[in-house]
Protein backbone atom coordinates (compact mmCIF):
# COMPACT_ATOMS: atom_id res chain seq x y z
CA UNK A 1 0.00 0.00 0.00
CA UNK A 2 1.48 3.70 -0.89
CA UNK A 3 2.22 6.12 1.53
CA UNK A 4 0.39 9.52 1.77
CA UNK A 5 3.34 11.99 1.03
CA UNK A 6 3.43 15.62 1.25
CA UNK A 7 5.79 17.45 -1.26
CA UNK A 8 6.13 20.92 0.20
CA UNK A 9 7.91 23.68 -2.26
CA UNK A 10 7.87 27.27 -2.75
CA UNK A 11 7.83 30.08 -0.28
CA UNK A 12 8.81 33.59 -0.05
CA UNK A 13 12.27 33.36 -1.42
CA UNK A 14 14.42 34.66 -4.97
CA UNK A 15 14.10 30.95 -5.83
CA UNK A 16 10.55 30.10 -5.43
CA UNK A 17 9.81 29.21 -9.29
CA UNK A 18 13.17 27.00 -9.05
CA UNK A 19 11.71 25.09 -6.12
CA UNK A 20 8.29 24.28 -8.14
CA UNK A 21 10.59 22.53 -10.81
CA UNK A 22 11.77 20.53 -7.61
CA UNK A 23 8.55 20.09 -5.82
CA UNK A 24 6.78 19.20 -9.66
CA UNK A 25 9.34 16.97 -10.45
CA UNK A 26 9.50 15.21 -6.88
CA UNK A 27 5.49 14.81 -7.15
CA UNK A 28 5.57 13.23 -9.92
CA UNK A 29 8.58 10.35 -9.54
CA UNK A 30 6.88 9.68 -6.32
CA UNK A 31 3.12 9.74 -7.85
CA UNK A 32 4.73 6.63 -10.60
CA UNK A 33 5.86 4.93 -8.17
CA UNK A 34 2.24 4.22 -6.77
CA UNK A 35 1.83 6.91 -3.80
CA UNK A 36 -0.40 9.20 -3.36
CA UNK A 37 1.31 12.81 -3.15
CA UNK A 38 -0.46 15.54 -1.31
CA UNK A 39 1.02 18.48 -3.01
CA UNK A 40 1.60 22.12 -1.00
CA UNK A 41 2.29 24.84 -2.44
CA UNK A 42 3.95 28.18 -0.37
CA UNK A 43 2.71 30.99 -2.34
CA UNK A 44 5.41 34.24 -2.12
CA UNK A 45 2.99 35.75 0.67
CA UNK A 46 3.51 32.20 2.35
CA UNK A 47 -0.17 30.77 1.92
CA UNK A 48 -0.56 27.31 1.92
CA UNK A 49 -2.16 25.70 -1.46
CA UNK A 50 -3.20 22.12 -1.98
CA UNK A 51 -4.79 20.44 -4.78
CA UNK A 52 -4.20 17.26 -7.26
CA UNK A 53 -3.37 19.80 -10.34
CA UNK A 54 -0.42 21.57 -8.46
CA UNK A 55 1.69 18.46 -9.85
CA UNK A 56 1.78 20.27 -13.04
CA UNK A 57 4.14 23.18 -13.85
CA UNK A 58 1.07 24.69 -16.16
CA UNK A 59 -0.80 25.36 -12.89
CA UNK A 60 1.74 27.72 -11.93
CA UNK A 61 1.16 30.29 -15.34
CA UNK A 62 0.00 33.54 -14.94
CA UNK A 63 -0.43 32.86 -11.03
CA UNK A 64 -2.84 29.78 -11.66
CA UNK A 65 -2.38 28.58 -8.54
CA UNK A 66 -4.49 30.88 -6.26
CA UNK A 67 -7.35 29.08 -7.67
CA UNK A 68 -6.76 26.15 -5.99
CA UNK A 69 -7.62 25.41 -1.86
CA UNK A 70 -5.72 26.98 0.71
CA UNK A 71 -4.78 24.46 3.75
CA UNK A 72 -2.78 24.47 6.27
CA UNK A 73 -0.65 22.00 8.51
CA UNK A 74 -2.14 20.34 11.73
CA UNK A 75 -0.48 17.22 13.81
CA UNK A 76 -0.70 14.10 11.36
CA UNK A 77 -1.69 15.80 8.14
CA UNK A 78 -3.11 19.13 6.43
CA UNK A 79 -6.35 20.69 6.58
CA UNK A 80 -7.73 21.84 3.38
CA UNK A 81 -10.09 24.75 3.34
CA UNK A 82 -13.13 25.53 1.25
CA UNK A 83 -13.44 28.80 -0.55
CA UNK A 84 -15.18 30.45 2.81
CA UNK A 85 -12.12 29.48 4.48
CA UNK A 86 -13.55 26.89 6.68
CA UNK A 87 -12.09 23.32 6.63
CA UNK A 88 -13.65 20.90 3.89
CA UNK A 89 -11.36 17.95 4.47
CA UNK A 90 -8.58 16.71 6.47
CA UNK A 91 -5.21 14.48 4.59
CA UNK A 92 -2.74 12.22 6.55
CA UNK A 93 -0.09 12.54 6.00
CA UNK A 94 2.59 9.53 6.26
CA UNK A 95 5.91 11.39 5.28
CA UNK A 96 6.88 15.01 4.02
CA UNK A 97 9.83 16.28 1.42
CA UNK A 98 11.21 19.62 1.49
CA UNK A 99 11.56 20.76 -1.86
CA UNK A 100 11.61 24.79 -0.64
CA UNK A 101 14.84 26.61 -2.37
CA UNK A 102 15.85 29.61 0.22
CA UNK A 103 14.33 31.45 2.42
CA UNK A 104 12.71 30.01 5.81
CA UNK A 105 11.67 26.99 3.61
CA UNK A 106 14.58 25.80 3.25
CA UNK A 107 16.29 27.51 6.49
CA UNK A 108 14.72 25.49 8.70
CA UNK A 109 11.08 26.57 8.84
CA UNK A 110 9.57 23.50 6.79
CA UNK A 111 11.50 21.07 9.42
CA UNK A 112 10.15 23.06 12.42
CA UNK A 113 7.07 23.07 10.96
CA UNK A 114 6.89 19.66 10.64
CA UNK A 115 8.06 18.60 13.63
CA UNK A 116 5.88 20.25 15.78
CA UNK A 117 2.56 18.86 14.16
CA UNK A 118 4.42 14.83 14.41
CA UNK A 119 5.20 14.29 10.82
CA UNK A 120 8.19 12.89 9.70
CA UNK A 121 10.53 14.54 7.41
CA UNK A 122 12.46 13.12 4.47
CA UNK A 123 14.61 15.80 4.20
CA UNK A 124 17.66 17.65 6.47
CA UNK A 125 17.24 18.41 10.07
CA UNK A 126 16.74 21.96 11.73
CA UNK A 127 20.70 22.45 12.69
CA UNK A 128 21.85 21.79 9.35
CA UNK A 129 19.23 23.36 7.33
CA UNK A 130 19.65 26.81 9.27
CA UNK A 131 23.61 26.58 9.25
CA UNK A 132 23.91 25.75 5.53
CA UNK A 133 21.62 28.35 3.97
CA UNK A 134 23.80 30.82 5.66
CA UNK A 135 27.09 30.95 4.03
CA UNK A 136 28.57 32.69 6.59
CA UNK A 137 27.80 30.19 9.00
CA UNK A 138 28.82 27.37 6.79
CA UNK A 139 32.38 28.41 7.18
CA UNK A 140 32.06 28.51 10.61
CA UNK A 141 30.52 24.85 11.27
CA UNK A 142 32.98 23.53 8.54
CA UNK A 143 36.44 25.06 10.24
CA UNK A 144 36.51 23.51 13.34
CA UNK A 145 35.99 19.77 11.39
CA UNK A 146 39.49 20.57 9.67
CA UNK A 147 37.33 21.29 6.24
CA UNK A 148 39.45 24.00 3.82
CA UNK A 149 37.56 26.35 2.69
CA UNK A 150 38.28 29.88 0.54
CA UNK A 151 39.61 32.59 2.11
CA UNK A 152 36.88 35.64 3.01
CA UNK A 153 35.60 38.17 4.74
CA UNK A 154 31.82 38.48 6.21
CA UNK A 155 30.33 42.27 5.72
CA UNK A 156 27.11 43.55 7.87
CA UNK A 157 27.19 46.32 5.79
CA UNK A 158 27.67 47.87 2.62
CA UNK A 159 29.88 50.63 3.97
CA UNK A 160 32.28 48.18 5.43
CA UNK A 161 32.83 46.88 1.57
CA UNK A 162 36.72 48.41 1.48
CA UNK A 163 37.32 45.59 4.73
CA UNK A 164 37.05 42.73 1.98
CA UNK A 165 40.07 45.10 -0.21
CA UNK A 166 42.88 43.19 2.46
CA UNK A 167 42.36 40.08 0.03
CA UNK A 168 43.59 41.13 -2.71
CA UNK A 169 41.68 41.62 -6.24
CA UNK A 170 39.96 39.59 -7.72
CA UNK A 171 37.26 38.89 -5.54
CA UNK A 172 34.16 37.13 -5.16
CA UNK A 173 30.96 38.70 -3.68
CA UNK A 174 27.51 37.00 -3.33
CA UNK A 175 24.64 37.50 -0.30
CA UNK A 176 25.10 34.90 2.53
CA UNK A 177 21.68 33.76 2.15
CA UNK A 178 20.48 32.95 -1.49
CA UNK A 179 21.32 30.08 -3.94
CA UNK A 180 20.69 30.01 -7.71
CA UNK A 181 23.98 32.40 -8.53
CA UNK A 182 21.55 35.02 -7.33
CA UNK A 183 23.66 38.55 -7.00
CA UNK A 184 27.01 36.84 -7.58
CA UNK A 185 29.44 39.00 -9.13
CA UNK A 186 33.16 38.70 -9.56
CA UNK A 187 35.06 41.96 -8.71
CA UNK A 188 38.86 43.53 -9.68
CA UNK A 189 39.07 46.99 -8.22
CA UNK A 190 37.44 49.06 -5.62
CA UNK A 191 34.61 50.56 -7.24
CA UNK A 192 33.49 47.10 -8.46
CA UNK A 193 33.41 45.71 -5.47
CA UNK A 194 31.69 48.61 -3.79
CA UNK A 195 28.99 48.21 -6.37
CA UNK A 196 28.38 44.70 -6.29
CA UNK A 197 28.33 45.12 -2.48
CA UNK A 198 25.67 47.30 -2.23
CA UNK A 199 23.91 45.30 -5.14
CA UNK A 200 24.24 42.07 -2.87
CA UNK A 201 22.87 43.88 -0.24
CA UNK A 202 19.68 44.38 -1.89
CA UNK A 203 18.60 40.93 -1.18
CA UNK A 204 20.57 39.94 1.70
CA UNK A 205 21.60 41.63 5.30
CA UNK A 206 24.95 39.77 5.34
CA UNK A 207 27.52 39.54 2.27
CA UNK A 208 30.78 37.24 1.59
CA UNK A 209 33.37 37.85 -0.18
CA UNK A 210 36.09 35.43 -1.10
CA UNK A 211 39.52 35.80 -2.79
CA UNK A 212 38.50 34.42 -6.59
CA UNK A 213 40.54 30.72 -6.76
CA UNK A 214 42.13 30.45 -10.02
CA UNK A 215 41.73 28.53 -13.17
CA UNK A 216 38.92 27.18 -10.60
CA UNK A 217 36.59 24.35 -11.36
CA UNK A 218 33.31 23.86 -9.73
CA UNK A 219 32.39 20.57 -8.98
CA UNK A 220 29.56 19.10 -7.36
CA UNK A 221 29.12 15.98 -5.34
CA UNK A 222 25.55 14.92 -3.40
CA UNK A 223 24.68 12.60 -0.69
CA UNK A 224 21.97 10.47 1.11
CA UNK A 225 21.68 8.43 4.15
CA UNK A 226 20.03 4.82 4.12
CA UNK A 227 20.06 1.58 6.00
CA UNK A 228 23.70 2.57 7.95
CA UNK A 229 25.38 3.88 5.37
CA UNK A 230 26.09 7.35 3.90
CA UNK A 231 25.62 7.09 -0.26
CA UNK A 232 27.43 9.51 -2.54
CA UNK A 233 27.13 10.31 -6.15
CA UNK A 234 29.96 10.36 -8.38
CA UNK A 235 31.43 14.15 -9.07
CA UNK A 236 29.90 15.85 -11.07
CA UNK A 237 31.72 19.39 -12.81
CA UNK A 238 29.31 22.20 -13.53
CA UNK A 239 31.34 24.47 -16.26
CA UNK A 240 30.25 28.02 -16.68
CA UNK A 241 30.51 29.86 -19.83
CA UNK A 242 31.95 32.90 -17.76
CA UNK A 243 34.29 33.52 -14.83
CA UNK A 244 31.83 32.05 -12.45
CA UNK A 245 28.99 29.74 -12.27
CA UNK A 246 25.76 32.48 -12.89
CA UNK A 247 21.60 31.76 -12.78
CA UNK A 248 21.82 31.61 -16.86
CA UNK A 249 24.19 28.77 -16.77
CA UNK A 250 21.87 26.81 -14.08
CA UNK A 251 18.70 27.36 -15.70
CA UNK A 252 18.72 28.82 -19.66
CA UNK A 253 21.23 26.62 -20.56
CA UNK A 254 24.46 29.01 -20.42
CA UNK A 255 26.73 25.98 -18.95
CA UNK A 256 26.70 22.13 -19.18
CA UNK A 257 27.21 19.29 -16.62
CA UNK A 258 30.11 16.57 -17.05
CA UNK A 259 29.59 13.32 -15.61
CA UNK A 260 31.41 12.06 -14.10
CA UNK A 261 34.08 15.18 -13.82
CA UNK A 262 36.98 14.57 -15.83
CA UNK A 263 39.49 14.95 -12.58
CA UNK A 264 42.20 12.83 -11.34
CA UNK A 265 40.95 9.40 -9.50
CA UNK A 266 42.64 10.78 -5.90
CA UNK A 267 40.67 13.95 -6.43
CA UNK A 268 37.49 12.18 -6.86
CA UNK A 269 38.32 10.05 -3.84
CA UNK A 270 38.68 13.52 -1.63
CA UNK A 271 35.98 15.03 -2.80
CA UNK A 272 33.63 12.30 -2.08
CA UNK A 273 35.40 11.50 1.40
CA UNK A 274 34.76 15.26 2.52
CA UNK A 275 31.20 14.70 1.36
CA UNK A 276 30.75 11.85 3.14
CA UNK A 277 32.87 12.78 6.29
CA UNK A 278 30.60 16.16 6.88
CA UNK A 279 27.21 14.48 6.45
CA UNK A 280 28.33 11.67 8.71
CA UNK A 281 29.85 13.76 11.35
CA UNK A 282 27.02 16.05 11.25
CA UNK A 283 24.41 13.33 11.64
CA UNK A 284 22.73 14.24 8.38
CA UNK A 285 19.75 13.34 6.65
CA UNK A 286 17.74 13.79 3.63
CA UNK A 287 19.42 14.55 -0.08
CA UNK A 288 22.35 17.44 0.00
CA UNK A 289 24.67 18.10 -2.48
CA UNK A 290 27.97 19.61 -1.47
CA UNK A 291 29.63 22.34 -4.10
CA UNK A 292 33.35 22.00 -4.19
CA UNK A 293 35.92 24.27 -5.90
CA UNK A 294 39.46 22.64 -7.15
CA UNK A 295 42.30 25.16 -7.63
CA UNK A 296 44.74 23.19 -9.37
CA UNK A 297 44.71 20.37 -6.48
CA UNK A 298 43.46 21.66 -3.95
CA UNK A 299 39.86 21.50 -3.07
CA UNK A 300 37.77 23.99 -1.22
CA UNK A 301 34.33 22.85 0.10
CA UNK A 302 32.46 26.45 -0.87
CA UNK A 303 28.94 25.36 -0.37
CA UNK A 304 26.11 22.91 0.91
CA UNK A 305 23.10 22.55 -0.15
CA UNK A 306 20.16 20.47 2.22
CA UNK A 307 17.50 21.42 -1.02
CA UNK A 308 19.55 20.67 -3.68
CA UNK A 309 18.38 22.00 -7.49
CA UNK A 310 15.94 19.01 -8.26
CA UNK A 311 17.08 17.42 -5.46
CA UNK A 312 20.47 16.25 -7.49
CA UNK A 313 18.29 13.25 -9.34
CA UNK A 314 20.60 13.56 -12.31
CA UNK A 315 23.89 12.70 -9.49
CA UNK A 316 22.08 10.01 -7.95
CA UNK A 317 20.56 8.30 -11.05
CA UNK A 318 20.06 7.79 -14.51
CA UNK A 319 16.63 9.28 -14.55
CA UNK A 320 13.51 9.98 -12.81
CA UNK A 321 12.19 6.04 -13.07
CA UNK A 322 16.14 5.24 -11.46
CA UNK A 323 15.58 8.11 -8.81
CA UNK A 324 12.06 6.75 -7.00
CA UNK A 325 14.20 4.06 -5.03
CA UNK A 326 16.55 6.77 -3.83
CA UNK A 327 13.38 8.55 -2.51
CA UNK A 328 11.81 5.44 -1.09
CA UNK A 329 15.65 5.37 1.08
CA UNK A 330 15.30 8.17 2.53
CA UNK A 331 11.58 8.74 2.90
CA UNK A 332 11.95 4.73 4.36
CA UNK A 333 14.47 6.56 6.75
CA UNK A 334 12.63 9.63 7.95
CA UNK A 335 10.05 7.22 9.07
CA UNK A 336 12.49 4.90 10.48
CA UNK A 337 14.12 8.35 12.58
CA UNK A 338 11.30 9.69 14.01
CA UNK A 339 9.76 6.00 15.18
CA UNK A 340 13.20 6.12 17.04
CA UNK A 341 12.50 9.62 18.20
CA UNK A 342 9.28 8.54 19.54
CA UNK A 343 10.67 6.16 21.92
CA UNK A 344 13.14 8.53 23.69
CA UNK A 345 11.77 9.88 27.37
CA UNK A 346 10.34 13.37 27.93
CA UNK A 347 11.03 13.99 31.39
CA UNK A 348 8.16 15.14 33.38
CA UNK A 349 9.28 16.27 37.42
CA UNK A 350 5.80 16.89 38.48
CA UNK A 351 7.38 20.53 39.20
CA UNK A 352 3.97 22.49 38.68
CA UNK A 353 2.39 21.02 41.21
CA UNK A 354 4.33 22.21 43.74
CA UNK A 355 4.32 26.12 42.83
CA UNK A 356 1.60 27.81 45.00
CA UNK A 357 -1.48 29.70 42.80
CA UNK A 358 -0.32 32.92 42.66
CA UNK A 359 3.56 32.03 42.47
CA UNK A 360 4.39 33.19 38.76
CA UNK A 361 1.90 36.69 39.08
CA UNK A 362 3.39 40.35 40.49
CA UNK A 363 2.11 41.43 43.56
CA UNK A 364 0.43 44.69 43.47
Amino acid sequence: MGKNIAVVFGGRSNENEISVITGTMACNVLKSGGDTVIPLYISDDNEFYCGDKLTEISAFKNDGFKKFPKAFVVKGGVYVLNKRGRVKKFLRIDVALNCCHGGSGEGGGICGLFALNSIPLASAGMFESAAFLDKYYTKLVLKPLGVKTCEYVYLRSPDEFSNAETLGYPLIVKPARLGSSIGIECVENSGELKDAVETAFLYDDGVICEKYVSDRREINCAAYYSKGKVITSECEEAVSAGEILSFDDKYAGGGKSVLPADIPDPVSKKIKKITSDVYSRLNMRGIVRFDFLLGGTTVYLSEINTVPGSLSYYLLSGGFKEFYPVLQAVIVQAEEDFKTAGKKTVLKTGILNSIPEKGCKFNK
